[in-house]
């Protein structure tokens, strides 16, 4: 369906693809990875047809129909979310606009003498119309957009008030309604809560065409796909099976290529030790020249490619006392929009609460009454003895200086701290060498994610309030931070709808819903046992 032939590609000095092939064939579903700047957003817009490979061909079978979702979505404006929906539905839109344009021209008085035809052409384009369900298309495209979390009132707004994170969930229901053959998603499950993704991963199993997808979120991969390509080092390696499959395999792979290079290399130093021992002997200058002929004929095992990882490591916390935090009869709105009535909650001591709810139930609301950026209207929000807060929030990132450097937005935090303490830290975060000297304002938003953690996390606290801090972290990086996370000592209070941190870390669930909030002891791989769905907005 779709073949990449012996593809070389060069970015300015970076070689991302050296006389590489891969394919993607009908109905499959592969999951496409490898490190940032890899060249995966590439590799999608040479299929589009967007970009060339230097080298080699890109091959795409007559008639097959690609729709692409990229992180740019462009501008959108003028038009209610499902017109611009519906708008890119394929072939299907053009009928329609066809349509209305022939229904406008009947009802022209001056185009009388054109009348026959014009009817003739309407019989024709309605057939086609109907044999592409046209008809059915407003209520598709509706049925798309509630399922990403769209409510009616946001479905017939102009699209251009929403926010850049509904405008992507805009260009992906186009994507999704245009069911082409094949479908090229660059991070569909950014920018969307629990009950969305879940609905995107039931609609994308359902759905027949090819699939290549890159995602940070490894539950969602790993449910979807059932074939991983590969970017590393300028080839395309396919694994078939799903993304823990892959990941098992490539650790196998990495161990046994270690073991072979570990072979060889012992191997070349007993022959090269002959060689250098002997060389001067007249006796034995035939096994010499023997052995310096089968050296230079070997071909070399090189070792595996270590991929460069984050270790994370906190500083032990002050203990705090066993009441962390309390909230008594609280009372919250805003405007009219009641979101709490008599709330009581409470925090202890080395309790994990995961914070679950749909949109608008008021999961940030909570963590801004907690960490003091939001007050009450009646009630209290006490915070316990010896208790030191660290807050991750959403809009963080926002409050970076863009024209401070990494180096100097955690000095001016920590001023006391020392340079090479402060680049120990820096270090920790993935942020090496010169890296420390970009300014904000040209980082990715998993870097200023790093950044605001590295500052939240330099001086220890006690009780941390994250709220979804692994929006814009890749997988490698949310590993590390699950497994420094699940050394913390401390209480932590947190929203986020990557299942595998929620498993990973809670060990107490908050559900806010319409009809009251319950709270679960035991984690969230509990919560789904005991309630039957992973998120409350879902009742299987």
């Amino acid at each position: 369906m779709i073949r990449l032939e012996n593809i070389s590609k060069q970015n300015g000095n970076h070689l991302l693809f050296i006389e590489t092939s891969a394919s993607l064939l009908k109905g499959e579903k592969a999951g496409l990875v490898g490190p940032n700047g890899a060249g995966k957003t590439t590799l999608f817009r040479m299929i589009t047809g967007e970009e060339e490979p230097d080298e080699g061909r890109v091959a795409v079978d007559r008639g097959v129909t690609i729709g692409y979702f990229s992180q740019d979505v462009g501008e959108m404006a003028g038009r209610s979310a499902v017109a611009e929906v519906m708008d890119g539905a394929g072939p299907v839109s053009e009928v329609a606009a066809e349509l209305k344009a022939l229904e406008t021209a009947m009802a022209d008085p001056d185009r009388m003498d054109e009348m026959d035809e014009i009817v003739m052409r309407y019989g024709e384009v309605q057939g086609r119309f109907e044999e592409l369900d046209g008809y059915a298309l407003e209520g598709r495209a509706r049925e798309v957009l509630a399922g990403l979390s769209f409510s009616e009132a946001m479905m017939d707004g102009d699209v251009g008030a929403l926010s850049g994170g509904w405008k992507m969930r805009v260009a992906l229901a186009r994507i999704l309604l245009m069911r082409p053959d094949a479908m090229l998603l660059d991070e569909p499950s950014n920018h969307l809560d629990l009950e969305s993704l879940i609905w995107l991963e039931g609609f994308l199993k359902g759905y027949e065409g090819a699939l290549l997808m890159t995602s940070h979120d490894r539950e969602f991969m790993n449910r979807i796909v059932s074939k991983v390509v590969e970017i590393d080092g300028g080839s395309l390696n396919t694994y078939s099976g799903d993304y823990e499959f892959y990941e098992q395999q490539r650790a196998l792979n990495e161990k046994q290529q270690q073991a072979q290079f570990e072979r060889q290399q012992a191997m070349l130093a007993k022959e090269i030790k002959f060689i250098e021992r002997f060389k001067a002997r007249a006796s034995h200058a035939a096994q010499v020249q023997s052995r310096v002929k089968k050296l230079e004929k070997i071909e070399k095992v090189e070792p595996p490619r270590r991929r460069q990882t984050i270790v994370f490591e906190f500083q032990p916390a002050p203990r705090s006392g066993e009441d962390v935090v309390s909230l008594k009869n609280v009372h919250k709105s805003y405007g009219a929009r009641s979101i709490y009535e008599g709330l009581n909650f409470q925090v202890r001591r080395k309790e994990r609460w995961c914070v679950m709810g749909v949109n608008g139930a008021g999961k940030s609301t909570l963590l801004k009454l907690i960490a003091g950026t939001a007050e009450p209207d009646t009630g209290s929000v006490t915070q316990g003895g010896s208790v030191k807060m660290g807050y991750f929030a959403q809009h963080a990132m926002d409050l970076l200086d863009g024209e401070r450097t990494i180096f100097e937005t955690l000095e001016d935090s920590f001023p006391q701290a020392g340079q090479g303490s402060l680049r120990a830290l820096a270090g920790c975060f993935g942020f090496s060498g010169d890296d420390v000297e970009k300014r904000c304002r040209v980082l990715s938003g998993g870097e200023k994610a790093r950044l605001v953690m590295a500052k939240m996390l330099y001086d220890p606290p006690n009780f941390l309030v994250l709220d979804e801090p692994t929006n814009h972290l890749d997988m490698a990086t949310k590993e590390m931070l699950i497994q420094a996370l699940s050394q913390f000592e401390g209480s932590m209070l947190f929203v986020s709808h990557d299942r595998r941190f929620l498993a990973a870390l809670s060990n107490r669930v908050l559900e806010l819903t319409p009809e009251g909030i319950h709270q679960y002891g035991g984690g969230y791989s509990e919560y789904v046992a005991r309630t039957g769905h992973e998120a409350p907005g879902l009742h299987e």
